[in-house]
C-alpha cells in the first residue's frame, strides 16, 4: 500500500498531462487530416502563412495547386489552415444594430 501512494502523484500528473495536453492535440490531428482528405476543387482556403486561395487541383502525392493573387502556386495539403479556412468558409452574419 505504501508503494502504491508513493506512486500516486506521479500518476495522477501523467493523467493530467494525457487529459489536458495529449488528447486535445491528437483531436486536432484527426480533424487536420479530414479536413486535408474532404478537400475538393473550388474550394477556398487559407494557408497558415496566411496566403488566401482557391483549390484548382488536388495531387495524389499530398499536394495541391492553389490560384491566388500571385498566380498558381504549389502547396502541401498539410500546409492548409484548417480554423482559419472555417472562417473564411463561413456565412456572413448579419450584423445587427
Amino acid at each position: 500500500m505504501e508503494n502504491l501512494t508513493q506512486f500516486l502523484p506521479i500518476i495522477l500528473m501523467v493523467l493530467v498531462v494525457y487529459l489536458f495536453m495529449i488528447r486535445p492535440q491528437m483531436q486536432r490531428q484527426k480533424k487536420e487530416k479530414k479536413f486535408a482528405e474532404e478537400l475538393k476543387r473550388g474550394d477556398r482556403v487559407v494557408t497558415k502563412s496566411g496566403l488566401h486561395g482557391k483549390v484548382l487541383e488536388l495531387n495524389n502525392d499530398g499536394t495541391c495547386i492553389l490560384e491566388s493573387g500571385a498566380g498558381k502556386l504549389k502547396y502541401e495539403r498539410s500546409a492548409l489552415s484548417l480554423e482559419m479556412s472555417k472562417k473564411l468558409n463561413e456565412p456572413a452574419t448579419p450584423v445587427k444594430k
